[in-house]
């Protein structure tokens, strides 16, 4: 008897769930029952009963019977933890005369039962079991290896890629020495001094702009080019694409469930292959209950990821991907809204890229860009840097700065990576830079998602801050070596990740400043400031003011006119303004670096 049949003898369909599904299954290709899990109709329980009875093999609840943990040690001795949670089975009890009883969750998997077999050299005995069942088996038996792995894989694998230590002793005796230099100088000679370091200053200032210039040159170029077309969308066979992992890390974001859950229900994907791993912490029950009220389909899986320290999104993302299915992977924030055939478009994208390509990062933008100064501003500036500056660095071959969200992966190769940097809190920024050093490549994708801007000025320092201290620790891990570092990703890498890393910490903090001094200087003309402006210093100086700020001004009016938010242009005009608060965060965020350098300050949303 088929599942599809056995299912409607058991009562757990109804013939026109059948039906429905069956008609389904001639457009994706996917087993009936993976059908009717994905659609809600039922769940891995009942479809682990009916194979049971399919195969004639028993069944069993590991929630109600958990594994012995003598059984799981010795499978885990014979075959390692990592072939357990590939195969999707655990040892669950030793019978008499040896013989190892199986939960499994694919009773067709003869392959992986004998290979176990082989390897433990004694005899087996299968038994099916539900998908939730297991992944509750696997966690119970092995939550403290995960969690370690989580928390310290990349830094157990390269100590020197991990932000676990913040600053390097050569780092520290580079800053003390550099330190003790400018201390002399101004002891010998202030003016002198003063004046040498007034012109660095402005003269990096000068070629950070210009940089940033070119890059958004670069990238004006894909106003005319197309990187996935609706052609090449509706071309893709939707029996062909593989599994995809979703991962959505939340955090006491109850309100903002049901939106979650329908909106990846909406996405334009086979939903038989989507793997959707909640990631919510063991201390947020709220959260969870949303969940169980929203009742999402048995292709969403709740992962409780276990209090440790840090409590940050990035180990939450590494115990997801420990679980992970697909193909694919991409991740979603708690606000997310995916254009809805963002994850063909990148399948596509995928399937003509060349081998080295292991992440494809999507635009970001906001639903709610009117809503008051900082949406609009929030919008104009994820306008350029998404549409204009990613796709210029792109086009450049320079190390890409992931955005927190939206970059989708090879799985493999992500593993291969690391994963995330728990200790680092971009640690997406930072794995676009480790990705780029490892000689793989990043692109963009021309596909948006919608999230909601910050709309109060308290919450948006707070998640400024957090951006900007991770900015900062990303160039520190990255320049611990920095012939190396030059040597693996070349000069135009190397000096682009100078200024675009580098670059957007300095200017930030050094804005006031300049602009400050200037503005003083052209005002009162105090005779102190007179010997840092030579004429030279002076043109720079009026440069770096009047030109850099028109400069940012038309291209952030450019980029909201490729979008077509035509109302917004005029806020434009307010960018020196939304910099200095950029400025406030970026001392907030310095003063962190060496004070609480791994916290991870909660951006609160659903505030709209």
């Amino acid at each position: 008897m088929r599942v599809g049949e056995a299912l409607l003898k058991s009562g757990d369909i109804g013939q026109e769930d059948l039906d429905r599904a069956l008609g389904i299954q001639k457009i994706w290709g996917s087993p009936i029952g993976t059908i009717l899990m994905a659609q809600g109709i039922i769940n891995g329980q009942q479809l682990a009963r009916v194979l049971s009875e399919q195969s004639g093999l028993p069944y069993r609840n590991l929630v109600e019977e958990p594994p012995d943990p003598e059984a799981v040690s010795l499978g885990v001795r014979g075959v390692g933890e990592d072939f357990l949670r590939r195969r999707q089975m655990v040892p669950c009890e030793v019978g008499e005369g040896g013989v190892l009883g199986v939960a499994l969750v694919n009773p067709e998997d003869r392959e992986g039962l004998e290979e176990l077999a082989r390897r433990l050299g004694c005899p087996v005995e299968p038994f099916v079991t539900s998908d939730r069942d297991l992944y509750f088996a696997l966690d119970r038996s092995f939550r403290k290896r995960y969690v370690d792995e989580s928390v310290m894989g990349l830094f157990f694998r390269t100590p020197e890629e991990s932000a676990l230590v913040t600053f390097s002793g050569g780092q520290i005796l580079f800053l003390g020495v550099l330190v003790s230099l400018l201390a002399a100088a101004f002891w010998r000679d202030p003016v002198w001094a003063g004046t040498a370091l007034f012109v660095a200053v402005n003269a990096f200032y000068l070629v950070s702009i210009l940089f940033k210039l070119a890059a958004s040159l670069q990238g004006a170029r894909y106003e005319i080019q197309e990187q996935v077309s609706d052609e090449e969308v509706a071309a893709l066979r939707e029996e062909d694409l593989p599994v995809y992992t979703l991962l959505l890390p939340l955090y006491r974001e109850p309100g903002v469930v049901p939106k979650l859950v329908e909106g990846i229900r909406n996405l334009d994907y086979p939903a038989s292959r989507l793997d959707v791993k909640v990631l919510l912490e063991e201390d947020d029950p709220q959260t969870l209950q949303a969940f169980r009220e929203a009742r999402p389909p048995a292709n969403f899986q709740i992962v409780r990821v276990p209090r440790s320290v840090p409590t940050t999104k990035p180990k939450a993302c590494n115990y997801g991907l420990l679980f992970a299915k697909g193909e694919y992977l991409t991740i979603y924030d708690a606000e997310d809204v995916p254009e809805r055939d963002q994850l063909k478009k990148a399948v596509a994208a995928f399937r003509k890229g060349p081998p080295e390509l292991v992440c494809i990062q999507a635009a970001l933008n906001y639903y709610n860009s009117e809503q008051n100064f900082l949406t609009r501003m929030f919008t104009l500036e994820y306008s350029y840097w998404f549409d204009y500056m990613l796709p210029g660095i792109e086009a450049l071959r320079l190390p890409i700065p992931l955005g927190g969200t939206s970059n989708h992966f090879r799985t493999r190769v992500l593993r291969e990576l690391g994963g995330w940097d728990p200790f680092n809190v971009t640690e997406d920024a930072d794995l676009g830079v480790r990705a780029g050093a490892h000689r793989y490549r990043v692109a963009t994708l021309n596909s948006t998602t919608y999230e909601e801007a910050n709309s109060r000025l308290g919450n948006w320092l707070r998640q400024r801050s957090r951006w900007i201290k991770g900015y900062m620790q990303t160039y520190l891990v990255h320049m611990r070596h920095p012939l190396r570092l030059y040597r693996r990703i070349g000069g135009r890498a190397f000096w682009g990740f100078q200024l675009l890393i580098g670059g957007t910490c300095v200017t930030f903090l050094v804005n006031p400043l300049l602009w400050g001094l200037f503005l003083l200087w052209l005002t009162l003309r105090p005779e102190a400031l007179s010997l840092l402006f030579p004429p030279g210093v002076f043109a720079m100086s009026t440069f770096c003011l009047v030109v850099g700020n028109a400069l940012a001004i038309h291209l952030n009016m450019l980029a909201v006119f490729r979008r077509k938010l035509f109302r917004l242009t005029p806020y434009a005009l307010l960018n020196p303004i939304y910099w200095l608060l950029h400025s406030l965060a970026a001392y907030k965020a310095l003063w962190q670096l060496f004070t609480k350098p791994f916290y991870w300050e909660k951006t609160t949303h659903g505030l709209g």
